[in-house]
């Protein structure tokens, strides 16, 4: 893999020099091949200067791109942080305010209100707190940052493109930290690709139009492969003596098939009974459980974190009606020092378990489901202190 990355360097180095500096060195280099960059794409230079004269390096930007300890948080207590009364009350307000444009999101999208009210939520508190950070300049640290300038790069040309067209001011825009926008926190390429004038005045304003936010969210969501109409989650439960090692999002059955091996509906009826499902046990066999549909899968477009993606994929459901899930009894799980020692000892043993930051996500799941088996564990993917000691 390393010898890839390596080659794909050189070969970038050679082909295309101009975006040579993908990321690191001196800062104002950096920029400078920002603006030499943006010229080869057909920008004026006097555009490209009034885009990039004012850009710095904001080292908030870098501390809060290295300081998310809230998503090593356990399912069940990451869910009661982000789920109060309060925005349960706030989404049912907002759902009656704004009746007609979830109305015209369902016909348009098949896409229910309650999940747009769970990341509307999430995000920015059904827009109250969009981000101060400047967006321009969090964009530009990250890009010039190391960990994941191919992520942000990007960025940095669409919001070029929406200032020439007048829709992103490089000195007032802001929004979160990581330079997304709005009260659903778009990308300027998320915004350039699928924003709506949902309130029909001519723009798109991201930031004091929920009409507009929530039709460009609905319409996000349908390019990343939302299916109109379909179900996302659903709670249920599962015998004592069922199979742990077939839980998994990279474990598919027919919705029939899990019923026939014990699987049930918490409350009501199967979702989806004909589709293609995987079960997951956020924290064990003794938490709560869920069997995923295939919307499912769309959440990590959104977001990368399992367990914010699992939280408001379930918000969205409680929105919707479903009741308040079975907490259970899980195992106590690991603290930071004992989930970064375990995805150590992982990675000692061939596993890839990505960056080893203290969070469990879905490869460190993976690895631990296989060594508990290995170990005759249940393989219920996880990790406790009886595992990290026999490992």
């Amino acid at each position: 893999m390393k010898r890839q990355v390596i080659a794909a360097v050189f070969a970038s180095l050679l082909t295309n020099p101009v975006s040579a500096q993908n990321c690191g060195g001196n800062f104002a280099s950096f920029v400078e091949n920002l603006r030499q960059e943006s010229m080869d794409r057909g920008y004026s230079p006097r555009t490209v200067s009034e885009f990039f004269d004012g850009v710095a390096q904001d080292p908030d930007v870098i501390r809060a791109d290295r300081s998310q300890g809230v998503f090593q948080l356990p399912f069940v207590e990451f869910a009661r942080r982000l789920i109060s009364q309060n925005r349960i009350e706030q989404g049912e307000k907002n759902r009656t305010r704004y009746r007609e444009i979830f109305d015209r999101i369902e016909r348009e999208y098949g896409i229910p209100a309650g999940v747009l009210l769970a990341f509307w939520a999430f995000e920015t508190d059904y827009g109250a707190f969009q981000g101060d950070f400047n967006t321009l300049n969090a964009l530009t640290t990250l890009s010039h940052d190391c960990r994941r300038p191919a992520l942000f790069r990007p960025q940095i040309f669409a919001a070029l493109a929406l200032y020439a067209r007048g829709e992103f001011d490089p000195d007032t825009t802001t929004g979160a930290w990581a330079g997304e926008i709005g009260m659903v926190q778009m990308l300027p390429g998320d915004i350039l690709e699928n924003g709506v004038d949902g309130d029909g005045d001519g723009r798109v304003a991201l930031k004091t139009s929920a009409p507009d936010a929530l039709m460009s969210a609905a319409n996000m969501l349908t390019h990343l492969g939302w299916q109109a109409n379909r179900p996302w989650l659903q709670e249920i439960t599962l015998p004592a003596d069922f199979d742990w090692s077939a839980t998994g999002l990279d474990k598919k059955k027919s919705v029939s098939q899990w019923a026939g091996i014990g699987a049930r509906p918490r409350a009501g009826d199967w979702a989806d009974s004909g589709a293609e499902a995987s079960i997951i046990i956020p924290q064990g066999r003794s938490g709560p459980a869920f069997i995923t549909y295939p919307n499912f899968d769309v959440y990590f477009e959104w977001n990368q974190s399992f367990v914010y993606v699992t939280t408001a994929a379930y918000f969205a459901t409680r929105l919707e009606g479903a009741p308040v899930f079975n907490a259970g009894q899980p195992e106590g799980g690991l603290d930071d020092t004992q989930m970064k020692l375990l995805q150590r000892k992982l990675q000692a043993r061939g596993y890839d378990v990505g960056e080893v930051d203290g969070i469990l996500g879905a490869n460190t799941r993976k690895a631990v489901q296989a060594e508990q088996k290995r170990l005759g564990l249940p393989a219920d993917a996880w990790p406790t202190l009886t595992l990290l000691n026999q490992l």
